[in-house]
C-alpha cells in the first residue's frame, strides 16, 4: 500500500492510499465500496448505481454547507475571543456580555412554544427508565457484551464489587459469609420493590408463586424462574435448588436477574480510534454484524476459549399459558461523528475528503435499514402495530440550531436516498456544547419529529466552556468546576427544556459517564441524583454498573418526578452564562504544580494508548492509580484547562514541559505490564504520543472549539505509517 503525506480540510494531516475506485464521480476506497455494494446494499436489493448516483448529488448539496457551518463556529468564535480580549481586566458585565452574543446571533430567539411531534419510538426510549451504555465499536468483545447486558445478575454484581456494605470476598472459590451477605440483600430488595401480602421474602419457601401486595406485579413464568415487573422494569428470580447458591437457599433463588442496560451507544465517536478508511471499514462492520445479529467474537480465559455472540430473546408463559417473549439484548443507537472531520474513504468531485459525519449518516442508516426491513436475525426497533422501526442516531457536538437543522436535513436526504420513510431515522442531541445549551428550545425545535434524546456531558461541556472563554481569564482548577454556577444552570436547564417540549414519554432526558468502574459504592451513592433530576437514562461504564444502576429506577419513579418538575420555570440564561473565572485567586507555586500534573497524567495515559495503539477507550489509571474510563471528552478538558492557564500567564511553558516529563515517566511505570506499550520519557523526538500530548496544549488555542480529534488524527496516522 503506497502513502503519501498532505494537508486536508480536516484540519489535520492525512495519510490518502491509492486504492481508490471510482463511482459517479466519487472515489470511494475500494473495500468500503465493495463492503457497501455486497454486503449493505445488495441484501436491501437497492439499485447499486442509483445509490452511488444520489450519494455523489447528496455530497454536492450537503458538504458546503457542512463547511460554511465550520467557518460560522470559527467567526463566532473569532469575535467572542475579540470582544473578551478588549474587556481584559474590567469588571465582568453579564448583561453586555449577553448583548454581545445576541448581535452576533451566538443567542437566538426563543422559539414558540411547541411539543415535539416524534412518532414510532420503542419503549426502551419513550416509556421505560434505566441506564444505558456506551461501547467503542471497534470492540467486538465488548459490543457484545454491552448489547447483551439488557439483563444481568444483581447476585454477581453485589458479590463482585465494593457495592454491598459487606465483608470482601475472600480468595480461591465461594465466600459463604459475603454469599449469605449478598443473599439477605436481595430479600431486601425483593421486599421494598415488591412486598408480600403477608410476611417477608425471607419467610418464603419458594414454592408455587408467592402472594404478592401489588398481585399485578407478577408478570409469567418459565422452568425455574418466576418474573416480576416493578417500574416496568422487570425482575426474574432464578430458582435452582440444584444450584451451588440454590442448594443452601431456603426457597431455592440461585439469582436476582435484573432488566439493566435498556440502551446502549454503539460508539463511533469519542471512544474509538478511526482515522483512515480501514478503521472506518471495521467499525460499519462490526455495526452491520450487530444489526444482522452475527457478530460474534472469541477469546481465551483461564486457558479455555470462550465464544460471544448475540443473546436469543427470553420466553415466558402468562398466569393463563399464553407465552410471550421480551428482548434478550439492549435497544441500539449509534454514535455518529459529529462535523467537524473528514475522511479520505470518500474523495468527492472536487478532490476534498468526504465530510465524516455525512459519510456516517449514510452508511449506518444503511445498515439500520437491515433492521427496519427485517433482514436480521433479531429486531432491534420493535415497531408497534402498523407502525415503521426506527433507527436510532446519536448526534454529537452540535453548536446551536443551525446545525440541528442541518443534521435534520441531512437525515431527510439519506431517508430519500436509501427510499425510506419520513423520520425512520430518530436523533439524540447531545447537549455538550456552549452554544447548543444556550438555545437548546431552538435546537430541540429544529428536530422537534425526529427528535428521541437529549443528554448531558460534563466533559466536553467543561472544554468548550474553557475554550469559548479562553480571553476572559484564567479557569478555576479543573476539580472545582462541578461546583460552578453554570453547571448546576446546565443540567437543572437541559431537563426543564426538555420536559417543556415534551420529551416525557416520547424521548430520553439523559444524564453522563460514571467514570470509575471500580468504584461501585460511590456510585450507588452519587448516582441516584440522576434519576432524581428527572432524567430517566444515565451513562455506566459496563454491564455490572448497568444492572447496580437499574436499582436506582427501582427507587425512583423517575415520570413521576418528571411530572412534578414540568411545572417548574426554567432558569434564566444569566446562570449558564457565567465564565468560571479565577477571579482574584493567587494560585500557589504548589497548587500550580499539582493541577498541572493532574492534568498532563491524565492527557498521556490517554494519549499514548489512541496514538501508539489505536485504542480509544480503555481503564486509564489516573494521578493516584484509580482506574477511570477515559474517552476523548476528558482529553478536551485536561489539554483546554493547560492552554488557558499558560495563555494568562499562570505557568509557563517550561512549567508545563517540566510536567509533561515527569508524568511520562509515571505513565510509562503505570503501563510496565502492557508487553505492547512503547515508553515515552526519554524518547522525547521518538514518541509520537508524547509529541502529540505537546501538541495538544501548546496549539490548544488554535484548535477548532478546543476539539482534540485534528491533533490525534494526525499523528496516529504518522504512528501507523511507521
Amino acid at each position: 500500500m503506497a502513502f503519501a503525506l498532505r494537508e486536508g480540510p480536516g484540519r489535520a494531516w492525512r495519510w490518502k492510499t491509492d486504492m481508490m475506485i471510482e463511482r459517479a464521480g466519487l472515489k470511494i476506497d475500494a473495500a468500503l465500496a465493495a463492503f457497501l455494494e455486497e454486503e449493505v446494499l445488495a441484501p436491501l436489493g437497492r439499485d447499486v448505481p442509483a445509490f452511488w448516483s444520489g450519494l455523489a448529488v447528496l455530497l454536492a448539496r450537503l458538504a458546503p454547507r457542512n463547511r460554511a457551518l465550520l467557518e460560522r463556529r470559527d467567526a463566532l468564535q473569532a469575535a467572542i475571543d475579540g470582544w473578551l480580549a478588549a474587556r481584559a481586566g474590567q469588571p465582568w458585565d453579564a448583561e453586555a456580555y449577553r448583548g454581545f452574543l445576541t448581535e452576533i446571533g451566538y443567542l437566538v430567539p426563543e422559539p414558540a412554544p411547541f411539543t415535539i411531534a416524534t412518532s414510532a419510538v420503542d419503549a426502551e426510549i419513550a416509556s421505560m427508565a434505566g441506564p444505558q451504555l456506551v461501547v467503542p465499536v471497534l470492540n467486538a468483545r465488548f459490543l457484545l457484551n454491552a448489547a447483551n447486558a439488557r439483563w444481568g445478575s444483581l447476585y454477581d454484581a453485589w458479590y463482585g464489587t465494593d457495592a454491598l456494605d459487606a465483608p470482601p470476598a475472600r480468595a480461591g472459590g465461594y465466600d459463604t459469609q459475603r454469599g449469605a451477605a449478598v443473599i439477605r440483600e436481595g430479600r431486601a430488595f425483593l421486599d421494598r420493590v415488591l412486598p408480600l401480602a403477608t410476611g417477608t421474602w425471607a419467610g418464603w419457601d419458594g414454592e408455587g408463586v408467592p402472594e404478592l401486595a401489588e398481585p399485578d406485579h407478577f408478570v409469567g413464568r418459565r422452568e425455574g424462574g418466576l418474573l416480576f415487573r416493578h417500574h416496568d422494569l422487570h425482575i426474574e428470580l432464578v430458582l435452582d435448588r440444584h444450584h451451588p447458591v440454590g442448594a443452601g437457599d431456603n426457597a431455592g433463588i440461585a439469582d436476582i436477574i435484573l432488566e439493566s442496560a435498556l440502551t446502549t451507544i454503539v460508539d463511533l465517536e469519542d471512544s474509538v480510534a478511526a482515522v483512515d478508511a480501514a478503521d472506518k471499514l471495521a467499525a460499519y462492520r462490526n455495526w452491520l454484524g450487530v444489526i444482522r445479529g452475527d457478530l460474534s467474537d472469541s477469546f481465551e480465559k483461564r486457558g479455555e476459549t470462550v465464544r460471544r455472540a448475540l443473546a436469543p430473546d427470553r420466553e415466558w408463559q402468562r398466569r393463563d399459558g399464553e407465552s410471550f417473549r421480551l428482548p434478550g439484548r439492549s435497544l441500539l443507537f449509534v454514535r455518529n461523528v459529529g462535523h467537524l472531520m473528514t475522511s479520505p474513504a470518500i474523495r468527492l468531485a472536487d478532490g476534498g475528503e468526504v465530510p465524516e459525519g455525512i459519510m456516517d449518516a449514510v452508511i449506518t442508516s444503511a445498515i439500520g435499514a437491515h433492521d427496519v426491513e427485517g433482514l436480521g436475525r433479531y429486531r432491534n426497533s420493535r415497531p408497534n402495530r402498523g407502525e415503521n422501526g426506527s433507527i436510532y442516531i446519536v448526534k454529537p457536538k452540535m453548536h446551536g440550531p443551525q446545525e440541528c437543522a442541518f443534521t435534520n436535513d441531512l437525515f431527510d436526504a439519506v431517508e430519500d436516498l436509501l427510499a425510506l420513510p419520513r423520520h425512520t431515522v430518530k436523533v439524540g442531541v447531545m447537549d455538550e456544547e456552549r452554544r447548543t445549551s444556550a438555545n437548546l428550545s431552538a435546537c430541540i425545535a429544529a428536530v422537534k419529529e425526529r427528535i428521541v434524546f437529549i443528554n448531558t456531558g460534563f466533559l466536553d461541556r467543561t472544554g468548550d466552556e474553557i475554550h469559548t472563554s479562553m480571553r476572559a481569564g484564567p479557569m478555576i482548577r479543573k476539580a472545582a468546576m462541578k461546583g460552578s454556577p453554570w453547571i448546576a444552570a446546565y443540567e437543572q436547564r437541559n431537563v426543564l427544556i426538555g420536559l417543556a417540549h415534551g420529551l416525557s414519554g416520547r424521548a430520553q432526558i439523559g444524564k453522563g459517564m460514571w467514570a470509575a468502574p471500580d468504584r461501585m459504592a460511590a456510585m450507588m451513592a452519587e448516582k441516584i441524583g440522576h434519576p432524581q433530576s428527572g432524567a430517566n437514562t444515565a451513562w455506566v461504564p459496563s454491564p455490572t454498573a448497568a444492572t447496580l444502576h437499574a436499582l436506582h429506577y427501582h427507587a425512583v419513579a423517575v415520570f413521576d418526578v418528571q411530572q412534578r418538575l414540568a411545572a417548574g420555570a426554567v432558569p434564566g440564561l444569566d446562570a449558564l452564562l457565567a465564565v468560571p473565572l479565577a477571579t482574584g485567586m493567587n494560585f500557589s507555586p504548589q497548587e500550580v504544580r499539582e493541577e498541572l500534573d493532574n492534568n498532563a497524567q491524565g492527557l498521556l495515559g490517554y494519549v499514548v494508548r489512541w496514538i501508539d495503539q489505536g485504542i480509544g477507550c480503555s481503564k486509564v489509571p489516573d494521578i493516584n492509580d484509580i482506574g477511570l474510563m477515559e474517552d476523548r471528552a476528558t482529553l478536551r478538558i485536561s489539554s483546554q484547562h493547560m492552554a488557558n492557564w499558560l495563555l494568562h500567564g499562570v505557568c509557563t511553558r517550561e512549567a508545563v514541559m517540566d510536567s509533561l516529563r515527569r508524568m511520562a515517566a509515571k505513565v510509562d511505570a503505570q503501563n510496565a505490564g502492557d508487553p505492547r506499550y512503547q515508553p515515552m520519557a526519554g524518547r522525547w523526538d521518538e514518541s509520537f504520543a508524547f509529541q502529540a500530548a505537546c501538541d495538544l496544549v501548546f496549539k490548544g488555542t488554535e484548535q477548532p472549539n478546543g476539539y482534540t480529534e485534528p491533533l490525534l488524527h494526525a499523528w496516529r496516522l504518522k504512528q501507523k505509517a511507521r
